[in-house]
């Protein structure tokens, strides 16, 4: 019988919702590992998933209640399954959805945000939770030491073909995830706070996901 491994936090040092203190989900213990090696970690926290989410809309409350990753979130957050979210007693500023840069990373950033709108949906309307979405590619030019990241893949081939139309030699790399993604990279452009593309989710982004997945918006919070 498949057992799922148990889902271990990577803590940090500060907490508190005014402490500038963040928590990145990421997909599984590679990623998880790739973060670590590059955080920060007076204030920057990490939790892998191991699998893909529950989708905490469609499933049951106890279905919800007994999933490990939502449980160990839940306690990482600081928050309670059976009382309103007190914003106060968040342990972190910000929750940060960081998944690989492809279909089932994509997916998975769609189910976790459902969880927080069902059952976090203060956190949600408080505009603590974001996403980071990292590149897939990577262009470098070898006369100019330039490196440059592309987003998906229309961007990929609008860069390329401007490198060529200007006669630059250029190398390029598809990132697999973000155990893929060089130290110097993953830092950039989705760890370093000064430098990353940080996205706030909202309860609008959120039901946009869920009428892709399912069809239309239900709003199951309890």
């Amino acid at each position: 019988m498949h057992r799922s491994r148990p889902v271990k936090q990577h803590d940090c040092r500060l907490h508190g919702v005014d402490s500038g203190a963040e928590l990145f989900v990421v997909e599984g213990d590679s990623a998880a590992k790739s973060v670590c090696r590059v955080r920060d970690s007076r204030f920057q926290a990490v939790l892998p998933m191991q699998g893909k989410p529950v989708n905490a809309i469609r499933a049951s409350r106890d279905g919800v209640q007994r999933n490990a990753l939502f449980r160990e979130l839940m306690k990482s957050i600081g928050a309670d399954w059976d009382s309103s979210l007190d914003l106060a007693n968040l342990r972190f500023s910000r929750i940060i959805l960081l998944f690989d840069p492809d279909a089932d990373g994509i997916h998975c950033g769609a189910l976790m945000s459902m969880f927080f709108y069902r059952w976090l949906r203060g956190l949600v309307d408080a505009r603590r939770l974001f996403l980071i979405r990292p590149p897939g590619f990577e262009i470098t030019s070898p006369a100019t030491g330039e490196t440059i990241h592309a987003y998906h893949e229309m961007q990929y081939k609008r860069i390329c073909r401007e490198l060529d139309r200007q006669n630059i030699a250029f190398e390029s790399r598809r990132y697999r995830g973000l155990a893929s993604m060089n130290d110097d990279a993953l830092t950039t452009t989705c760890i370093d706070p000064a430098t990353r593309n940080l996205e706030s989710l909202t309860a609008t982004d959120i039901e946009s996901a869920i009428g892709v997945l399912m069809g239309g918006v239900r709003d199951k919070r309890s």
